[in-house]
């Protein structure tokens, strides 16, 4: 598109803006059809005179968060990038390629990269056409390949859409090997260390005889309950989705799973995610909650659960996941006392940031120093391969400290 195009040239400017906001959505903005007849009557107020008219007018209806600027900027200046580009775009209706553009922001450029033309086969005979002008811009199609050991280390905020749907697949098979635990409750056993008195007497008058044939006890094992607590604030909107994903797979491989989301308010969404099919499952949870992508605070829904939800769920030495990268909206205000609560009635309070991924993470929110002295354990969760590390938690009993927390303990003063 030209500096000086005016809106109407060639009557196909708003159909582009359709196709545009079609690639947004395919980058992970939350861009409905709404949006797009706002962001074309936006365009008609405005009075498109310019390329920078037009990149304003988009921005100021598409980009909701700071998160999403790089995204929003990448993706228009490869979409309209220049007008033999563009006609190329409109003749497939979505465009099939491109090469080299955008060096800044490799991760979200992926995305957008994949959004442009992740989904369309290639096609080759158009190339040999007679009718295309010699000097029409070549595509590469191969943009994106990753093996499964890539894939494993791959963050979910990096991956392409193919990426995402196999990394979907890799979490509907994981399964989480909580250990046993003893409980109070006992069970027959060849062998046990107890007598049960009451299986021996009775079984001494049905057989008549002089001998007693002792019968033996145990102390009955099982899994303990698991409760999930799932930051879906802004700051963590581009984990929640697959954290939701992981929550469905460990939800239907188990029983006594709790699952809660919480941004500005609590929800429980259990019974959401106890419906086999995984699809129906997350639109469900997707209905019930309303505070997706908003602030944080999590003192306060700390808060309510503790109230409302602590002594149903937290019964028989239950495990706790918490899932947030710790930035509260309201400074930590009441967080502490609440997080202690919460890890004084349970048997293990782990924490799972996504902020640990990088190497120079430093406790300094305050947050996240109300919340890391009152964990058992502090792990970090952004791809696969840190949620199949989550068995090391799980599958053994431990000291109630790992060491591992040691050095963050210690940078919070």
């Amino acid at each position: 598109m030209s500096d000086a195009q005016p809106a109407e040239s060639g009557g196909r400017l708003f159909e582009n803006i359709m196709h545009f906001a079609r690639v947004l959505r395919g980058a992970g903005l939350p861009i409905g059809p709404g949006k797009v007849i706002d962001a074309v009557q936006a365009v008609e107020v405005a009075g498109i005179r310019s390329r920078a008219d037009l990149y304003w007018a988009l921005h100021a209806v598409f980009v909701n968060r700071r998160d999403q600027r790089e995204l929003f900027d990448q993706a228009f200046h490869v979409f309209w990038r220049n007008p033999d580009l563009l006609r190329q775009m409109l003749a497939v209706l979505m465009p099939q390629g491109l090469g080299g553009e955008a060096e800044r922001g490799e991760a979200a450029n992926r995305r957008v990269m994949d959004a442009l033309f992740g989904n369309r086969q290639r096609q080759r005979g158009d190339a040999d056409s007679p009718d295309r002008p010699s000097d029409e811009l070549q595509f590469d199609m191969a943009m994106t390949y990753s093996d499964r050991e890539v894939l494993q280390k791959t963050d979910f905020e990096a991956m392409t859409a193919e990426e995402v749907a196999l990394a979907k697949k890799v979490i509907a098979g994981m399964k989480l090997p909580i250990m046993q635990v003893r409980t109070r409750r006992f069970a027959p056993l060849a062998g046990g260390p107890r007598i049960d008195m009451r299986r021996t007497l009775r079984a001494a008058l049905r057989s008549g005889t002089g001998s007693i044939l002792l019968a033996r006890r145990a102390p009955k094992r099982r899994h303990p309950p698991l409760v999930v607590l799932c930051d879906i604030s802004g700051s963590m909107s581009k984990y929640s989705r697959m954290f939701l994903h992981f929550m469905h797979a460990i939800t239907n491989d188990r029983d006594r799973v709790h699952t809660f989301l919480f941004g500005t308010r609590l929800s429980n969404i259990t019974r959401h995610l106890r419906l086999r099919d995984v699809d129906q499952s997350l639109a469900r949870v997707t209905e019930a909650v309303e505070d997706w992508s908003g602030g944080t605070q999590i003192g306060a829904c700390l808060r309510d659960f503790n109230r409302r939800w602590a002594r149903r769920v937290l019964g028989q030495g239950a495990i706790v996941l918490f899932i947030s990268d710790g930035l509260d909206r309201a400074a930590g205000e009441g967080l502490e006392a609440e997080i202690e609560r919460l890890h004084k009635s349970c048997r293990r309070l782990i924490w799972l940031n996504p902020l640990l991924r990088y190497e120079q993470f430093q406790p300094k929110s305050l947050g996240v120093k109300a919340i890391l002295p009152h964990v058992d354990d502090f792990r970090p969760l952004y791809n696969l391969e840190s949620l199949a590390d989550l068995a090391q938690a799980f599958g053994r009993e431990g000291p109630r400290r790992e060491e591992g927390m040691k050095r963050y303990l210690e940078a919070a003063p």
